[in-house]
């Protein structure tokens, strides 16, 4: 119990920005090409408050990592308003909106990854080593959320990006896949696909980030 506690209070602080900056990036996103309807409702904003949805970024998250022991974590935060229709290019301004939050994520990794080693070269004191586990942390869940959130499945943003790249006689067919997306979802998550695909590209994605940053 002790051992979860500590890892819960190591894991909080880059799981809530991992999944709060997220959806703020959308928000800023929507607003920089044409829709206002994030900004108008506060949400485009760094405080994590604002976007903290209580089952999905406390209750769900808390209760994979009681029951995983501590080896599997997940969770979502109160999804961005994006009126598509507002923006001036909708189906072009579209895949930059859905991009924002991958890349958001793939930001906080390398920032994680600064402070990974900005811990290891300082000299050793009571903050390097819990500074050192929570950039792991950091740099991992922000991977795992980059490439969870790439895979082309509506409504993740992966599947916006491809509704945005495909022709327009194919991606309102594709689109039509959205209310399907969380079930589907579920569904490989529960029958162990969702992991054989992501693990190979997590792991992919963290190791570039460890060699750009010598973190060996």
């Amino acid at each position: 119990m002790n051992a979860l506690i500590q890892t819960i209070a190591i894991a909080a602080l880059p799981v809530i920005f991992a999944i709060t900056l997220h959806e703020a990036a959308h928000g800023y996103a929507a607003r920089h090409f044409g829709d206002p309807t994030a900004w108008m409702l506060g949400r485009i904003s760094l405080n994590p408050l604002r976007h903290i949805d209580p089952l999905g970024t406390i209750a769900i998250p808390l209760l994979i990592l009681l029951f995983s022991g501590g080896s599997f974590l997940f969770g979502y935060a109160k999804p961005v308003p994006v009126d598509f229709g507002r923006l001036r290019h909708p189906k072009k301004d579209m895949f930059w909106v859905a991009a924002a939050g991958p890349l958001a994520n793939l930001f906080m990794a390398l920032c994680w990854a600064f402070l990974l080693k900005l811990s290891w070269e300082m000299p050793v004191n009571q903050f390097t080593l819990p500074l050192s586990e929570m950039s792991k942390v950091g740099i991992m869940i922000n991977c795992v959320l980059m490439v969870l959130n790439l895979l082309p499945l509506p409504p993740l943003d992966g599947g916006r990006i491809a509704v945005s790249l495909l022709p327009h006689s194919l991606a309102w067919k594709y689109a039509r896949l959205e209310p399907w997306g969380f079930p589907i979802l579920l569904l490989l998550l529960f029958t162990g696909i969702l992991s054989a695909i992501l693990s190979p590209l997590v792991a992919l994605a963290a190791r570039a980030i460890e060699v750009i940053f010598g973190l060996y």
